[in-house]
C-alpha cells in the first residue's frame, strides 16, 4: 500500500540531481523528446508488424461528472444546405480528458524548465515559450506499456496504492522488456476501468493513485522521452511540498512532457493477445499557438 516515504528536502534534491536545464542548449523548448531522433522513430516504425490500430484515448464528453473541473460544452447546428456544424469548447487539463502537458504547464520557484522565467506565461498573451507547438511536427517513437495492476494480479490499484520504481523493475522482467532511451514509458493501474466500473469520484476527497514521484529517478535512467499513465499523474493527497511534485520534477527539472489521462484498456487486451508490450506509439497535438498543452489521441500501431 502507499507510503508516500519521501521528504521535502528529497524532492528538491531531485530538482538539482534530475535537471536536464541546458542539456539540449539554453533555448531548448522540446526538453526530452530531443532524445526522440528521427533514427529513433525509424526504429520504432520497424515495430510494426501488420498496420493494427489502437486508440488510448477517452471518449470526450459534455457530462459534468464529479471528477470534471470544468465542464465541456458543445453546440451544434444544422445549416440551410443540409450539413451540420458545431462549437466545443473545453479546459482539458484536469482529471479526466486525455491530453499532453507541454514543458509550459508548471512552473517552481518561478521558472520553467530550462530556467525559462513564469513570467513568459500571462493570462493575456498565454505561454510565450515553452507551449505545445514544439511538439507539433508529432511524438512519435517505440512505446512499451507496464500494466502494474495486471502484474498485481489485481483489476486497478487502490486509491492509496502507488507506483514505485521497484514496480516498473519488476514490470520489465514480468513483461520481458526493457526501457530504453527515447522510449514513451506508459504506465496502466486500471484508474480508468475503475472509473468505467465503479462511476467517476473527485479525487480531491476521495484520493487518487498514480506513480510516485520516487519513480523519476528511474525515468532519467532510463533516459526515457515521456511519460504517460491512465491517471492525471498526481497522488492524491498531496504528499511533499504542498503541491502535484509529479510533474514539477517530472517537467520543470527533467523536461519530460506528460500524457494524462490516457485509456489502456483496448490496448492492454491487444497487448496481452500479441505476447508484446512494445509498440509505435504516434501522438499528434493540435498545433495550438501559446497553449500549454493539448487534447490527444494517441494512436498505437502494432
Amino acid at each position: 500500500m502507499g507510503q508516500k516515504n519521501i521528504s521535502d528536502k528529497e524532492v528538491l534534491e531531485y530538482m538539482q540531481t534530475l535537471s536536464n536545464w541546458g542539456r539540449w542548449g539554453k533555448d531548448d523548448e522540446l526538453g526530452a523528446l530531443n532524445l526522440i531522433t528521427d533514427e529513433k522513430r525509424y526504429s520504432a516504425i520497424q515495430l510494426v508488424q501488420d498496420g493494427h490500430t489502437v486508440s488510448c484515448a477517452r471518449p470526450w464528453t459534455t457530462d459534468m461528472d464529479e471528477d470534471v473541473s470544468y465542464q465541456s460544452v458543445r453546440f451544434t447546428a444544422q445549416n440551410n444546405s443540409g450539413g451540420a456544424l458545431e462549437y466545443i469548447g473545453m479546459v482539458f487539463h484536469g482529471f479526466h480528458i486525455t491530453h499532453i502537458d507541454s514543458l509550459g504547464h508548471v512552473f517552481w520557484d518561478g521558472k520553467m524548465y530550462n530556467g525559462y522565467d513564469s513570467s513568459k506565461f500571462s493570462t493575456a498573451d498565454g505561454a510565450l515559450v515553452s507551449s505545445v507547438q514544439p511538439a507539433k511536427n508529432g511524438i512519435i517513437s517505440r512505446a512499451v506499456l507496464l500494466d502494474i495492476a495486471k502484474m498485481k494480479g489485481k483489476k486497478w490499484l487502490d486509491k492509496d496504492e502507488y507506483v514505485y520504481p521497484e514496480d516498473l523493475t519488476a514490470a520489465e522482467k514480468y513483461y520481458n522488456v526493457s526501457v530504453r532511451s527515447g522510449d514513451i514509458l506508459l504506465v496502466r493501474t486500471g484508474e480508468y476501468k475503475r472509473r468505467c466500473e465503479e462511476g467517476p469520484v473527485d479525487p480531491q476527497i476521495h484520493g487518487a493513485t498514480g506513480c510516485h514521484v520516487r519513480c523519476t529517478p528511474w525515468f532519467k535512467e532510463r533516459d526515457i522521452a515521456m511519460i504517460g499513465t491512465d491517471t492525471f499523474n498526481e497522488i492524491l493527497p498531496y504528499y511533499a511540498l504542498n503541491t502535484g511534485v509529479f510533474h514539477t520534477v517530472s517537467m520543470v527539472a527533467m523536461g519530460l512532457w506528460v500524457l494524462d489521462n490516457a485509456n489502456f484498456e483496448d490496448v492492454t487486451d491487444e497487448c496481452e493477445k500479441r505476447g508484446k508490450w512494445e509498440f509505435m506509439l504516434s501522438i499528434n497535438p493540435l498545433n495550438l499557438k501559446n497553449c500549454t498543452g493539448s487534447p490527444v489521441n494517441p494512436i498505437a500501431v502494432f
